[in-house]
């Protein structure tokens, strides 16, 4: 089974700059992960800022650089998230996050396996999301957020992906194991630079 949401694309095997992180879903408990998420998201954003060298004599550039190294370090940290907190632990499938660097944008990949029964309830929302107008969603969502008590996800992650970076994104669903089924999703953020 592969199912395709958003503007999902492979990206491109010959980049010629790529970073890859690989996780193992049962070497640490999940809330001793949320540390290394946010250490791997600044080592991603400080790695990529060697690439876009900001020149203390122009300050646009240095804006640039900083505004490049800010969003990626947002777009890593969100996708290690979810990639953690939605991946099945009954599987001991890794969780991986690329980074590829291309002349006018980045890539980011995450892959992580799924809860069977988490895999429908994710599709609807990202139907919902790949259809409306970011802006309009994320004010309702904010709305919605205010008016749980106890909520639980913001999901605000990807609308301010769309809304504030201007990213693509796309998913990818497969199975990668047949017995017992393990389904893999690919989540897949295009960002211009």
């Amino acid at each position: 089974m592969t199912q395709i949401f958003g503007d999902y694309c492979e990206g491109e095997p010959n980049s010629p700059e790529f970073l890859i992180i690989g996780f193992s879903p049962s070497s640490v408990p999940l809330k001793q992960r949320w540390r290394n998420n946010g250490l791997s998201a600044d080592f991603m954003a400080d790695y990529l800022t060697t690439f876009f060298l900001g020149n203390e004599e122009n300050p646009a550039s240095m804006r640039r650089q900083a505004e490049i190294k800010s969003a990626v370090g947002f777009v890593a940290n969100e996708l290690l998230e979810n990639a953690m907190k939605f991946t099945d632990e009954r599987s001991a499938f890794p969780i991986s996050i690329q980074l590829q660097l291309h002349p006018n944008h980045l890539m980011f990949f995450t892959t992580n396996s799924v809860e069977p029964e988490r895999i429908a309830g994710f599709q609807t929302y990202l139907e919902e999301l790949t259809s409306c107008d970011p802006e309009d969603m994320y004010l309702r969502q904010l709305e919605k957020n205010a008016l749980e008590e106890n909520g639980t996800s913001s999901r605000l992650g990807y609308l301010t992906m769309m809304s504030d970076y201007m990213a693509r994104l796309g998913w990818k669903f497969e199975t990668v194991q047949k017995d017992p089924e393990v389904v893999a999703v690919t989540t897949m953020v295009q960002l211009p630079v």
